[in-house]
């Protein structure tokens, strides 16, 4: 069996990083991956402009108590005079500073009668003053290529007068689930059969990653049944999920299928729990990942192994989301041979340490504790874990979007 790091390591290199690239609209480009690096082409503020609704003056012109004449009003999207020696303009949030002003002193600080203003508060030079190009400047870079647009960097293009970008195809994912003893939501439930959730739970992954579920396959439990699918999936999908059938049972026929249709199995088998029986492989230039058919596994796997893989497909700067660190809160002694992933929940406290709950069912059928758990917790090998211990914490807000 292969370790955990390295076998995550493999399925990251399976999956190549987007050549090409589609334009589209701003207003559609959230959640999009950039391709290419953004610089501006305009100062962001275009100009100096007041940060308060005040008064702009000289600085040297303050004395305290004496009135100075307001020479102009101006608003936002008006041009203002030039000011005169021992004068002040009344200004608004955003409305041009002035050529001559170097200050503007906000009206709470100031009282106004006959069209004078006084200052009640000494001011600092320089005060309340937004300076051409403090935000952006021509020329520098604004967004890096690969970054996930978020309404932030939306804000940052349309304020460029951007309103087309270039970003990456979404990727294509296929997913295939095998078992004669599944039947779909919905459909009457027979003796001995229970109802597909790893298809749409995974599909749910797929879409909360931000890429698409191409095409989602149920194949029976026979060879020639799951060729058939394989090569429907392998050649219109970017990335193949197949679920079940890559143990060692009898009716464990995933590798085989894949062996047989020309593909090369490169990974079988990962020393973590749950998710111990993983598969890669390609057909073609198309990676396949054939993930237990536990649902807590499959999850496990795809949320560590597989998301990785989907980042690099849609060119994001980096594979992997940071890993973070809890105390485990719980009395049981954690210790296995594998690394075991622990369904935990997260809980900040006022020392601030993250203290990491574990569900207390962790069989890897348990499918509750995947809607109840924030995170997974990384439990080392042929190492006793227990209460207080600091352990490493993959947390699903990173590690599932």
């Amino acid at each position: 069996m292969l370790d955990f790091d390295t076998a995550q390591d493999r399925l990251i290199q399976a999956a190549v990083r987007p050549t090409r690239s589609e334009r589209i609209p701003l207003k559609a480009a959230l959640g999009r991956v950039l391709a290419n690096t953004v610089q501006a082409t305009i100062d962001i503020p275009p100009a100096d402009n007041s940060a308060m609704d005040g008064y702009a003056i000289r600085f040297s012109d303050y004395q305290p108590n004496q009135g100075l004449a307001i020479q102009q009003r101006c608003y936002a999207g008006d041009i203002p005079q030039a000011l005169q020696p021992g004068q002040a303009i009344r200004l608004f949030t955003g409305s041009l500073m002035p050529a001559g002003a170097d200050t503007v002193v906000m009206q709470e600080h100031c009282s106004e009668e006959n069209n004078v203003v006084v200052i009640e508060k000494a001011p600092k030079k320089g005060a309340n003053v937004r300076y051409r190009g403090e935000d952006m400047s021509q020329d520098k870079t604004i967004i890096l290529k690969g970054k996930t647009i978020n309404s932030g960097h939306i804000a940052i293009l349309a304020s460029q007068g951007i309103t087309d970008i270039d970003v990456y195809p979404i990727p294509k994912i296929g997913i295939l689930t095998t078992g004669d003893e599944l039947t779909e939501p919905g459909q009457p439930l027979k003796e001995g059969q229970i109802y597909n959730s790893n298809a749409p739970m995974l599909a749910a992954l797929v879409q909360q990653l931000n890429a698409e579920v191409h095409l989602s396959l149920h194949a029976k439990d026979s060879l020639e049944d799951i060729q058939t699918a394989l090569t429907t999936l392998s050649q219109e999908c970017d990335l193949v999920l197949t679920v079940g059938g890559v143990s060692v049972g009898d009716k464990d026929l995933v590798k085989p299928a894949i062996e047989k249709l020309g593909g090369e199995v490169n990974l079988w088998k990962v020393r973590m729990k749950p998710g111990k029986p993983v598969t890669l492989a390609n057909l073609g230039s198309t990676p396949i990942v054939g993930l237990p058919g536990n649902p807590v596994s499959s999850f496990a796997v795809f949320v560590l192994m597989v998301s990785p893989m989907i980042r690099v497909l849609q060119g994001r700067r980096h594979a992997t989301p940071r890993v973070l660190y809890g105390k485990l809160d719980s009395n049981t002694v954690f210790s296995g041979s594998r690394e075991e992933f622990l369904r935990v929940q997260a809980r900040p406290d006022l020392d601030g340490f993250l203290y990491l709950t574990p569900h207390p069912q962790q069989g890897s059928a348990i499918i509750n504790s995947l809607a109840w758990c924030t995170g997974l917790a990384r439990i080392p090998a042929d190492q006793p874990v227990g209460l207080g211990a600091t352990v490493a914490y993959y947390d699903l807000k990173h590690w599932a979007h």
